[in-house]
């Protein structure tokens, strides 16, 4: 393993620099003095970004990217072993590093480093707690899976202690991670082209949380099936949330307002409560700015990490009132006449059903879902799940498969997806192409209804097309 010594900055280069992870780290070596270069398919806000910023930035992927000044190349799990550069760095033996440890390496440069993992609403929670911190002016630096609107981009550079970053489990990339304080928020079945089943999942996110040190921290949904085989054996603090009244922190008394924004009475057992006892109130009330259920159980993990840091709860409460979400999550686009038109990443069947869920205490006539699939070995592996979810709208427009990093060696299509929904007696329609599908929600689509486009490629374009953007 090549270690980097940071008070020696040396030259690197990222392939696939305008990946939202790639371009914050690349952002947090250039302003230590590294000199830094990548290479992405194409233009981006993000490699625009990093080049105004002295990056150098090649578009398409060459070998002769690989320049002679270039003292060790960084890649992620989407580069295959056949990348021009990749094989030019190792015909170089230049050294090579994936970018879970380039950031685990990163990591230790802080004193409280926060890894915030799980299936499911990293981005969301993360966007939370960077909310929290700002507000109490911590100054941390923040790594951010989208864009945060209150720092106008996915990454700040700070100059304390804290360092909160998000952690994946594909390709076991969080186990390359030295955190002190880690968040699970939820394990499920997902990246199923590289686990095996959902038990190595759980024996992935064990090991996540085995990496705390005695004096770390863990925070976890109670929630979560099966908890003591993920903390049993730990040695570490452990902090629980969740749905019930067993659980160090839950929810009682939820309601919502008319754009579905919940709000809450906060519960803390009565260690939670002595951990931050600045607060007079027995029973605070707690107002979300962003929508859904989900979201509340979300709060309750920055909530628990806000008192383990000694936060006030009245900071809290005005950071996440003042939330409203990250780029694509339940994200308003805006308004096609009297059509609202929201942009949500849900990629998942539990994401979807979670999304669909908020959408109804929307305000709305018919529930329109424009749905991206996305990878051939996840639509497989949820078909059944996909369409049970996808039902909870209206009405279901399909587009292709997304096919990301993959290709399609399974035989799987939107076709099947299609089928799926059919037997359900869903109205679901599929079109190959997104001209085909704007001209249909232009025919179909009613004022007062809300249309939303599902996915994480590029189904936001069908939109922003509409609306002109």
């Amino acid at each position: 393993m090549y270690n980097i010594d940071f008070s020696k900055p040396i030259s690197i280069h990222f392939i696939g620099i305008g990946g939202i992870s790639m371009s914050g780290l690349a952002e947090i070596l250039a302003d230590r003095g590294f000199p830094i270069s990548g290479s992405d398919t194409k233009k981006s806000p993000l490699t625009e970004s990093l080049e105004r910023k002295g990056v150098t930035v090649y578009y398409g992927q060459s070998a002769s990217n690989i320049t002679d000044s270039v003292q060790l190349v960084v890649y992620t799990a989407a580069i295959h072993e056949d990348n021009p550069e990749l094989l030019a760095a190792k015909t170089k033996k230049i050294p090579c590093m994936t970018r879970a440890s380039l950031l685990g390496q990163i990591m230790k440069n802080y004193e409280l480093p926060i890894a915030i993992s799980g299936t499911h609403g990293k981005t969301t929670t993360t966007s939370m707690i960077s909310e929290i911190l700002l507000s109490a002016d911590m100054d941390p630096t923040l790594s951010i899976g989208g864009i945060l609107k209150s720092i106008d981009g996915n990454i700040r550079i700070g100059a304390s202690s804290y360092f909160v970053t998000e952690a994946c489990e594909y390709t076991n990339s969080f186990l390359s991670f030295f955190p002190k304080v880690s968040l699970i928020l939820n394990i499920e079945e997902d990246h199923m082209d590289f686990f095996k089943d959902i038990e190595q999942i759980r024996d992935s996110f064990h090991r996540f949380a085995k990496l705390l040190p005695k004096d770390g921290t863990l925070i976890i949904n109670g929630d979560i099936k099966g908890i003591d085989a993920i903390i049993s054996d730990l040695e570490c603090n452990i902090i629980t949330y969740g749905s019930k009244p067993e659980f160090d922190y839950f929810p009682k008394d939820i309601t919502y307002d008319s754009l579905a924004r919940p709000s809450y009475t906060l519960c803390r057992s009565p260690k939670a409560s002595q951990r931050n006892a600045d607060s007079e109130e027995t029973a605070p009330k707690v107002t979300l700015g962003v929508t859904g259920e989900h979201n509340v159980l979300n709060s309750l993990a920055a909530i628990a990490l806000a008192d383990l840091l000694g936060i006030s709860l009245e900071t809290v409460k005005r950071a996440l009132l003042s939330f409203h979400g990250t780029d694509r999550r339940f994200e308003l686009k805006g308004k096609l006449g009297e059509i609202t038109i929201l942009d949500d990443y849900a990629h998942h069947p539990t994401e979807i059903k979670a999304t669909l869920q908020a959408a109804e205490k929307y305000p709305h006539k018919e529930i329109w879902c424009v749905f991206q699939p996305h990878t051939y070995t996840r639509t497989k592996a949820f078909l059944s799940d996909f369409a049970t979810a996808l039902s909870l709208a209206d009405h279901v427009v399909l587009t292709d498969i997304y096919a990301a990093r993959e290709k399609n060696t399974i035989g799987i299509s939107s076709m099947d997806l299609l089928k799926e929904l059919e037997k359900l007696g869903a109205d679901c329609h599929y079109f190959p192409s997104f001209d085909e599908i704007e001209n249909f929600l232009l025919e179909n689509c009613s004022q007062g209804d809300l249309l939303i486009t599902m996915g994480a490629g590029d189904v936001v374009n069908i939109g922003e097309k509409l609306l002109g953007m």
